[in-house]
């Protein structure tokens, strides 16, 4: 699943692409959780690697599909 942020007062986005068994639901109660509390969200990517955001700067957090699920081009689903 990708999640992709968009920062207060900064045209670029950051984008986690996380692993495939996180939960969609879970993702949002940590979001909301972090923005309740005006603490850092923690994200951690397919890599391992953990992403840490602080609250107070999310304008939006949009939750997508994986990035291997879409369809580029001209294929037929």
């Amino acid at each position: 699943m990708d999640i992709r942020i968009g920062i207060v007062q900064s045209m670029k986005e950051i984008e986690v692409e996380l692993p495939e068994d996180a939960q969609r639901d879970n993702v949002m109660k940590e979001v909301e959780t972090a923005l309740g509390s005006d603490s850092v969200l923690w994200l951690t990517d397919r890599k391992g690697r953990r992403v840490g955001i602080p609250a107070s700067r999310i304008a939006y957090v949009e939750l997508g599909t994986p990035a291997s699920d879409r369809i580029v081009g001209f294929g037929t689903a």
